[in-house]
């Protein structure tokens, strides 16, 4: 399997001010420099960081990144305000991550 081919999951549930956010966002930068395909999903309180914009410049390198629809209502995020380049999900989609990466890091 070539590097390129390689995928890694993350899933983020923390407040935006928890140390976990800026080690998530370390670890994809990382990870999209080593060629890897990133897939994130924000739950729980980490759907506040869907307007964070260091998590929007991600998807400007690659990154694949979902928010599960019923924690942006749970916290008042209004969807129509989400970036439409964020997939807005459900644990259906969260399941395919797990599922379909070589490596999964949840951070809680």
């Amino acid at each position: 399997m070539t590097m390129a081919a390689r995928k890694l999951g993350l899933l983020l549930s923390t407040t935006p001010t928890h140390p976990s956010v800026e080690t998530v966002l370390q670890l994809a930068q990382a990870a999209l420099r080593q060629g890897i395909d990133v897939y994130l999903y924000l739950i729980d309180e980490g759907v506040k960081t869907v307007v964070d914009h260091r998590y929007l410049q991600l998807i400007e390198s690659g990154a694949k990144i979902s928010v599960c629809a019923y924690g942006c209502q749970q916290y008042g995020i209004l969807t129509g305000t989400v970036d439409s380049r964020v997939s807005l999900s459900g644990l259906v989609v969260l399941s395919g991550i797990i599922d379909g990466c070589d490596r999964f890091l949840a951070f809680t």
